[in-house]
């Protein structure tokens, strides 16, 4: 499966209210970062979840996002950064 992203993509998580067994943060959703690299193609975790193949896989992605866009009281250095590894339903084209 080819991925729809590659390093140095900006990108937004999904607000998306889905029931159920989840992979992305809440806290993340709605968020505008960076793809720091792609992970490879995984059988889909939510699908996983209710006894089903994951399939098709889908690419997992690490995205880095600046800690102070994830946290607004954060009073730590500007360049510091927190990556979370989402898969690629849950992103978009920032």
């Amino acid at each position: 499966m080819n991925a729809r992203f590659a390093p140095g993509d900006r990108v937004v998580v999904r607000l998306g209210e889905s029931p159920g067994h989840i992979r992305t943060p809440y806290y993340i959703r709605g968020l505008t970062g960076e793809i720091e690299r792609v992970c490879g193609p995984y059988a889909n975790p939510e699908e996983l979840a209710y006894g089903r193949p994951g399939l098709p896989a889908q690419p997992l992605y690490r995205v880095r996002f600046r800690q102070s866009d994830v946290w607004a009281d954060y009073s730590g250095p500007a360049s510091d950064r927190v990556e979370i590894e989402i898969y690629e339903h849950w992103l978009e084209p920032a």
